[in-house]
């Protein structure tokens, strides 16, 4: 099997892909508000703050946690949600990062 073409790319672009990836859909973006308006562990059901089932939620879980955006702990019978705190100021910096090299040119390209 060949390389992926992901192993072309730095690991930089990477990660600014993979958050970009976990960003790419409302509901995950739904989530997110939803766990830094919380700023704690959401043991609550998720489900409940959203018009989607629970199988389409855990889905989008498991596409934040992959991109480590979140992470989930098992208490009991339940599992609760936060902000990964540290990937979120390393996703803040990169994407910072990106959308700050650009200067608009004096004239418009377009």
């Amino acid at each position: 099997m060949g390389a992926a073409k992901s192993d072309e790319f730095s690991v930089k672009d990477n990660r600014i892909a993979s958050y970009a990836k976990a960003l790419s859909h409302p509901a995950r973006v739904a989530i997110l508000k939803l766990l830094v308006k919380k700023n704690a562990c959401f043991c609550g059901s998720i489900v409940e703050e959203l018009p989607l089932s629970q199988s389409t939620v855990s889905q989008h879980l498991k596409e934040l946690k992959e991109a480590g955006l979140i992470k989930g702990d098992i208490e009991g019978s339940r599992v609760c949600y936060c902000i990964d705190a540290r990937e979120w100021q390393q996703a803040k910096s990169l994407l910072g990062d990106l959308f700050s090299s650009y200067e608009a040119p004096p004239s418009n390209c377009c």
